[in-house]
């Protein structure tokens, strides 16, 4: 296995994406953020609706404290938004 997990990782390193919104600023809120919207959305889509949402809610705390109506209005158009 361990072979295998080397070439997976270098081939990550010369043809894998770095340069995503989530990749800059890994903290554990934003790819948690992230992961939840790409859970139906194609990665072109998400990257300006997590823009905007992690901008307008930066935090766990601000999103705990914005009201629900606006936290939908931003993640309307995402995959899971009904």
């Amino acid at each position: 296995m361990r072979p295998f997990a080397e070439r997976l990782l270098a081939w990550f390193a010369e043809h894998g994406r770095h340069d995503l919104p989530w990749q800059r600023d890994p903290s554990p809120y934003g790819v948690w953020v992230s992961e939840i919207m790409l859970q139906q959305t194609q990665v072109a889509t998400v990257i300006p609706y997590y823009e905007r949402f992690m901008a307008r809610f930066p935090d766990l705390a601000a999103l705990a404290e914005a009201p629900l109506d606006e936290v939908l209005a931003h993640w309307s158009g995402l995959g899971y938004y009904a």
